[in-house]
């Protein structure tokens, strides 16, 4: 009887919490150790259709870096990073669209379907919802830059109680497909559907001031200190895209970003029913 009241006691302790993003839109950007660890991944999609089944509105866009880079080597073909940014060739480009559009994605909506959740699968190609040209950030091959965002099919899929998830592929004026920056794609996919929060999955507890002491987490930042953190050294690598992704997204009107560890085990969860949440909010 006991262990029933503590069950009880904890959806009581949530229901502030679920009325506070009741019919709100939360976009996930779903990567790092969470899509390789397969238990993670589990308790990732059961924690999205759990979301999804007390009224929230649940996007999922998703990478698949490791994934492409273990074809790429089973290709015999080495993955180049430039700042934190994968270089695409052209047979790269074919190889990303098979694994993010195909594999990775399929992948996720199948693991949602086991959790008896309803998704469905797309890349930003479908419907011409990620529209780009060719990175004017550095020589990084068929990498693109958004230039427009339709995010009419999402809302559909919305409206009818799907959990729509995106494979970050976009597409040009002349129908070539480019690698698009996951970080940067979800946040330009939260902008343009007024989301609630954006949040960032990654494979520390957030930002640190101290790259090399995850206890020296920064738990709050408004946006006028990022550029003395840039400054500072403690943004770098594979964090910028992030912080670059969540700022824009804040000032399109997203009404905050978070950057959490996805290597914890309900992660989502402990963020948005808590008031403290668990890693770095990014706030006006």
């Amino acid at each position: 009887m006991q262990q029933r009241i503590e069950r009880a006691n904890i959806l009581i302790e949530a229901l502030p919490y679920i009325q506070k993003y009741d019919g709100k839109t939360i976009v996930v950007k779903y990567g790092g150790a969470a899509m390789t660890d397969e238990k993670l991944k589990k308790s990732v999609m059961r924690d999205i259709v759990l979301l999804s089944l007390v009224g929230m509105r649940i996007v999922l866009v998703h990478g698949g870096g490791p994934e492409i880079s273990a074809t790429l080597e089973a290709l015999g073909k080495e993955s180049v990073f430039v700042d934190g940014l994968r270089y695409t060739d052209e047979e790269t480009a074919d190889v990303v669209s098979m694994v993010l559009a195909g594999k990775v994605n399929k992948s996720l909506v199948s693991l949602v379907h086991r959790s008896r959740g309803r998704a469905v699968g797309l890349s930003g190609v479908d419907g011409a919802m990620l529209k780009v040209k060719k990175t004017t950030h550095a020589d990084l091959g068929y990498v693109g830059d958004i230039v427009e965002t339709d995010v009419s099919a999402v809302r559909l899929l919305l409206e009818e109680g799907f959990i729509p998830v995106i494979a970050t592929v976009g597409v040009d004026e002349a129908g070539r497909v480019y690698n698009i920056n996951a970080d940067t794609a979800a946040g330009e996919i939260a902008a343009a559907l007024g989301a609630e929060k954006l949040i960032m999955l990654t494979d520390i507890r957030g930002i640190l001031k101290d790259p090399s002491d995850e206890d020296s987490l920064i738990t709050d930042i408004a946006l006028s200190g990022i550029p003395s953190l840039r400054d500072a050294g403690i943004l770098s690598g594979g964090m910028l895209p992030k912080i670059e992704a969540c700022t824009k997204a804040i000032e399109k009107g997203v009404a905050s970003a978070v950057i959490i560890d996805g290597r914890l085990e309900h992660s989502i969860l402990l963020e948005l029913f808590s008031d403290s949440g668990i890693g770095t909010l990014i706030r006006r």
